[in-house]
């Protein structure tokens, strides 16, 4: 089954006169990068959500945004008086011109001026918090299936593609080889006292260089082994990205053996739906 790389989810909830609102988000990326923003209220607890959504959600670069709104009328800001006294008294002696606003203005800039009166964080309010950002989890991850779904179709419909195409190139390889043959015998006209014998040797040695049986079969399998991974495995996005490797290998190489326009045009479009695929792939979990 696809999950998609990139997906987005939302909760929110309210504890206590404080809402909290946790956004998480993440664009597709080899490694799980995180980015998470988290109030100073919540900050010893950071370890514990970064851990949680490196669990949960295994790759992608992720942004996980924590926001908490004190909807009640409370003053939590203190002003340390004591401390801010200490320090007009000492600007004044430094600059003894400037007047005690100034003073003022500058010692609550200072470290320590103004702290924030805030009770220390209970296991209920940890435990609503953990709740939140679990609820958020799982949006994030329904995203995730139902964008992997959208997906799982598309690459489905391009590896079909290559199949209908792949399927149209036997018409083409009698008519390939006899016309290299005509070649080579026009060629052979030209030349007086020749081998012949030598020269259907060589014959046959270039005909097996451009044989294509190969490389048919195992583009084929490569795309039935695409599918099988892509339906029937989870977090399948790295291996994904080595079978379409494998497979532009093989397409690449039917071109440089095909000798034939109507193949050569096959192939282009083949390696069109597979950069499709590869675009595609990069996007999967």
């Amino acid at each position: 089954m696809v999950l998609s790389m990139t997906g987005f989810g939302r909760a929110e909830g309210v504890f206590e006169g404080k809402k909290l609102t946790i956004d998480i988000k993440s664009l597709n990326s080899k490694t799980f990068d995180l980015n998470i923003k988290v109030p100073i209220r919540y900050k010893e607890k950071e370890f514990d959500i970064r851990k949680l959504l490196n669990d949960k959600l295994l790759r992608g670069k992720v942004d996980c945004y924590i926001n908490c709104e004190n909807l009640e009328d409370s003053n939590d800001v203190n002003i340390n008086k004591e401390i801010v006294k200490s320090y007009m008294t000492q600007l004044g002696e430094i600059s003894p011109g400037a007047n005690a606003i100034d003073y003022l203005q500058m010692a609550v800039r200072m470290p320590e001026a103004i702290s924030n009166k805030t009770a220390d964080l209970s296991d209920e309010e940890w435990n609503f918090l953990l709740k939140i950002v679990n609820e958020a989890i799982a949006k994030f991850l329904e995203f995730r299936t139902t964008e992997g779904s959208i997906l799982q179709d598309e690459l489905g419909k391009n590896v079909k593609n290559i199949e209908a195409k792949l399927s149209q190139v036997p018409q083409y390889e009698e008519e390939r080889i006899s016309v290299v043959r005509e070649r080579y015998q026009n060629t052979l006209k030209e030349f007086e006292n020749v081998d012949e014998t030598r020269f259907y040797q060589e014959m046959a040695y270039y005909t097996e260089k451009l044989d294509i049986s190969e490389e048919k079969v195992r583009l084929a399998q490569h795309l039935k082994y695409y599918l099988d991974v892509m339906e029937n495995e989870d977090f399948n996005g790295k291996k994904l990205g080595f079978i379409s490797q494998e497979m532009g290998r093989e397409i690449n190489t039917l071109g440089s053996k095909a000798n034939h326009a109507a193949i050569q045009k096959l192939v282009v479009e083949m390696k069109d739906d597979l950069e499709k695929i590869k675009e595609q792939t990069l996007n999967v979990l």
